[in-house]
C-alpha cells in the first residue's frame, strides 16, 4: 500500500483522490494522536488557501477533530507559514494548512505542522496514517460523548498577529521604492499587501482578487510573466511573488531578470556573513541548486551544504547542525532565526531589506551571481515506482552523463506532489541541454507511460 503522506502531506484532486471522508479521518487521527489517545483534548489550528474546495476541507477536518475530543481553531484563508507559527506562538497541540500550494485549484492537500512550529517527522506522519488506516475499519473507535466532545472556535484576530510578527522581522523601512506585488490569487492576498504598504513601499498589487478557481492561473511564483511586464510597465525597482499558499516567494529585479531562490540565498547569506549571523559560514540548499550558486558562495568565502529536494530536508540540515540560512531554488527560503519553515512574506522582506540598504538597482544585486543554463523537463507518467531500478532508464542517463562529462550534470527525480518524473539538465550549452533532456524524457515517457 502506498504511503498517504507524501513530501508535503497528503495531496490530490479535490473530492476525488483527496476526499472530505479522508480528511475527516485525518482529523479525527490528529486529535487522538496529539490528544494522547483521547486522555487530553488538543488544541488544533487550521487554515487554508482561497481554493474553491478548501472550506469543504476545513469543515471535514474540524468535525473530525470534535467527534475525537479536541478543540478546532479555525484562522479562515492565511499564509501557510502563519500557522506554523500561530501554532507555536499559543502552545497549541498542532497546526493544519488545507492547501495545494502551487497546484491547480482543483488540487488540494492536507499538511502538519507540530506544536513547535516544525512540519512532522516522517515518523510522526506514519503512526498519524495507521490511526486513520485504523479508523477505515473501526470508524466508531472512541467517540466520546457528553462534555467529552471537542468544541469549534472561528479566530478572525490570527491573521493580524502574523501580520505584525512579519513587519517585526525587518527594521528597514521601504520609503521610495517601487514594488510590484504579486498575491498568485491566494493566501497572501490580504496580509502581504497590508505589510508592504505599512512598511511604506509605494505598492502595485496584481493577482489579488481570488475567485476560488483562479488560485496560481497565469500568476503566482510559477508564472512570472505578467508581474515582469507590470515591472516594466510601471518602473518598479523590484517585483515579487508568492504561490498559492505563501510558503515561496521569487523576485524579479528592475530589468525583468527573476531573482530565483539561489539568487536570494546568495543576496541573504552574504548580507548575514558580512554582520557575523551566518554560523560557520555555512548556506544549506538541494542538488537542484544552480553550479553558479556554489561558485558565487565559495567566491565569497562561504560554504555550502547540499540535501536532496525538499524543503524539509533542507530544515533537517539545518536544525541538526545549527545553520541559519537554507532553501531551494524555487524559492522556498527559511531563515531559521526567524521562521521555522519557509515564509515567502519573510523572505520577501528580506530580500528587500538587502536592496535598500545596498542603495543599488536590484539588477546590480543579482549580477553577483551567473546562472549556467539548466534545463526542466516534466514528463506525466501512469507509476513512479520502480523507475530507479528501471534499466532503459538507467541506461539513458549514464549515456547522457557520459556525453556531459565534467561540464554539467544530470539529477532525474520523481515529483513528490504530482504524477511526474522531473528531468534536469544542467551545462554551458542551452541546445546541447535540450537534446540531452529530450532523450531521456523520450525514454522515460516510454517506460513509465
Amino acid at each position: 500500500m502506498a504511503r498517504m503522506f507524501g513530501t508535503d502531506g497528503v495531496r490530490g484532486e479535490a473530492n476525488l483522490e483527496l476526499t472530505p471522508e479522508l480528511a475527516y479521518r485525518l482529523g479525527r487521527a490528529a486529535a487522538l494522536y496529539f490528544g494522547e489517545g483521547g486522555t487530553a483534548k488538543p488544541e488544533i489550528l487550521i487554515g487554508r488557501d482561497t481554493r474553491i474546495s478548501g472550506p469543504m476541507f476545513v469543515s471535514a477536518l474540524a468535525t473530525g477533530i470534535c467527534s475525537a475530543g479536541g478543540h478546532a481553531v479555525i484562522a479562515g484563508v492565511i499564509p501557510t507559514p502563519a500557522i506554523a507559527y500561530l501554532a507555536k506562538k499559543h502552545k497549541m497541540a498542532a497546526g493544519i494548512v488545507v492547501s495545494a500550494s502551487h497546484n491547480p485549484f482543483g488540487d488540494n492537500g492536507i499538511k502538519f505542522f507540530g506544536g513547535d512550529g516544525y512540519k512532522l517527522p516522517d515518523e510522526v506522519e506514519d503512526e498519524i496514517e495507521n490511526i486513520v488506516r485504523r479508523l477505515e475499519e473501526e470508524d466508531d473507535f472512541y467517540r466520546p460523548s457528553g462534555p467529552l466532545v471537542g468544541s469549534l472556535n472561528y479566530r478572525k484576530d490570527l491573521l493580524q498577529e502574523y501580520i505584525d510578527y512579519v513587519i517585526s522581522t525587518t527594521d528597514a523601512y521601504f520609503d521610495g521604492m517601487k514594488v510590484v506585488l504579486d498575491c498568485a490569487n491566494g493566501a497572501a492576498y490580504e496580509a502581504m499587501p497590508t505589510v508592504l504598504k505599512s512598511l511604506g513601499a509605494d505598492l502595485t498589487v496584481i493577482h489579488n482578487e481570488p475567485s476560488g478557481v483562479n488560485i496560481n492561473d497565469a500568476c503566482g511564483s510559477t508564472h512570472l510573466e505578467s508581474l515582469i511586464r507590470k515591472v516594466k510597465e510601471t518602473g518598479a525597482d523590484i517585483g515579487v511573488a508568492h504561490d498559492g499558499d505563501a510558503d515561496r516567494c521569487l523576485c524579479v529585479d528592475e530589468k525583468g531578470n527573476v531573482i530565483d531562490g539561489d539568487r536570494m540565498l546568495v543576496l541573504c547569506g552574504l548580507a548575514l556573513k558580512e554582520k557575523g549571523a551566518l554560523p560557520n559560514d555555512t548556506i544549506v540548499t538541494t542538488v537542484m541548486a544552480n553550479i553558479g550558486f556554489h561558485k558565487a558562495v565559495k567566491a565569497a568565502g562561504g560554504r555550502v551544504e547540499v540535501t536532496k529536494v525538499g524543503d524539509r530536508y533542507v530544515l533537517e540540515e539545518m536544525r541538526a547542525h545549527g545553520y541559519a540560512l537554507g532553501g531551494e531554488q524555487s524559492g522556498h527560503i527559511i531563515f531559521g532565526n526567524l521562521a521555522t519553515t519557509g515564509d515567502g512574506l519573510v523572505t520577501a522582506l528580506q530580500v528587500l531589506s538587502v536592496l535598500k540598504r545596498s542603495g543599488g538597482p536590484a539588477s546590480k544585486l543579482t549580477a553577483m551571481m551567473k546562472s549556467y543554463p539548466q534545463l526542466l523537463v516534466n514528463v506525466e507518467v501512469k507509476t513512479k515506482d520502480g523507475w530507479e531500478e528501471n534499466a532503459a532508464i538507467c541506461k539513458a542517463i549514464k549515456d547522457e552523463e557520459a556525453l556531459l562529462g565534467e561540464n554539467g550534470r544530470i539529477l532525474v527525480r520523481p515529483s513528490g506532489t504530482e504524477p511526474l518524473i522531473r528531468v534536469m539538465a544542467e551545462g554551458p550549452e542551452q541546445g546541447q541541454l535540450e537534446e540531452i533532456c529530450q532523450r531521456i524524457a523520450d525514454v522515460v515517457r516510454a517506460e513509465l507511460s
